[in-house]
């Protein structure tokens, strides 16, 4: 027999870990959404270089390769533009340029 502290502890977790759970799935689901919106912008403005789903064919930078690290260095590629690459300052706002960066990292060699 569980002695009625023991239930109510057992109780307290479980609503606790279903609180967690309710309010883990919905960022979850954003955290998708930006990703998707990422990759929308991807096949308007960059598969077309960089690759279908950020396949590179080798002839241009393969972007799975950046890391968490590297945000600023993206963020100055895309707005300046880098070798054969035209800036894109003016073209993409930086909204779009996160949605990117959301797309980028979540199929990124190194999370």
């Amino acid at each position: 027999m569980t002695s009625r502290p023991l239930k109510r502890s057992l109780h307290r977790i479980t609503v606790v870990a279903t609180c967690v759970v309710a309010l883990a799935a919905p960022a979850a689901a954003q955290d998708q959404a930006k990703i998707d919106a990422g990759e929308a912008i991807y096949n308007d403005y960059c598969f077309t270089c960089h690759g279908e789903k950020l396949v590179s064919s080798g002839q241009t930078f393969d972007l799975r390769r950046l890391t968490a690290a590297d945000r600023a260095r993206f963020e100055n590629s895309v707005l300046a533009g880098k070798n054969q690459m035209p800036p894109w300052r003016g073209v993409l706002s930086s909204e779009q340029i996160d949605l990117l960066w959301q797309f980028i990292r979540a199929n990124a060699h190194q999370k």
